[in-house]
């Protein structure tokens, strides 16, 4: 009975975790917000509409430059914002293409084209951010590159009044890692690729 008990503790949490999807969106399925649930940043972009297609030069069929991104409704309380870029169809699970964090709460979006660096100006301003490395082992924005079919890449915009106190070059789980309990609001816009 006793050694019936221990295998039983032993498999659970591998049970538990068995089928479980591996994108953001699962993770941090319910935001701990302090201003209520379901607080809401608008995202878009210039360059493709919400479940549209990402222009070629986005890709890694083109230039593979990040696309023009935009936000609003930033809760006030905010002391930075996070970003992930993910697939979550590719065939071995969830591909990240874009991890960035640290940037300041009162920006407005981001220009095309942010440099593959660790540690990036975003405003002659002065403004800064860092960039995490992407599943293609690089800093910085990885182009979508299906092999062969259409997927889903998922912008995920993440307000914190907190944190994530990362350094440059940290990866995606790091990040989801330091969001959670911190997140006031998300953001959220869907392109397509097809190749």
């Amino acid at each position: 009975m006793r050694r019936t008990m221990i295998l039983f503790l032993v498999a659970t949490p591998w049970l538990v975790s068995c089928g479980r999807d591996n994108s953001s969106d699962s993770i941090l399925a319910e935001p701990q917000s302090r201003q209520g649930r379901g607080a809401t940043i608008r995202l878009e972009s210039a360059a493709f509409k919400e479940g549209g297609t990402i222009p070629k030069v986005h890709t890694c069929d083109g230039r593979g430059t990040s696309p023009p991104l935009e936000w609003s409704r930033v809760p006030e309380a905010a002391r930075s914002l996070s970003l992930i870029v993910e697939d979550p169809d590719a065939p071995g699970g969830t591909f990240t293409h874009w991890v960035l964090f640290d940037l300041p709460p009162d920006l407005k979006g981001l220009s095309e084209g942010i440099p593959r660096e660790g540690e990036v100006k975003l405003t002659p301003g002065g403004a800064t951010a860092r960039q995490g490395k992407n599943d293609f082992g690089k800093l910085g924005y990885g182009g979508p590159c299906p092999p062969g079919s259409t997927h889903r890449y998922i912008f995920l915009l993440y307000a914190l009044d907190d944190g994530p106190h990362l350094k440059p070059g940290a990866t995606r789980e790091e990040l989801l890692r330091g969001l959670k309990g911190h997140i006031l609001a998300e953001g959220r816009l869907m392109g397509r690729y097809t190749r």
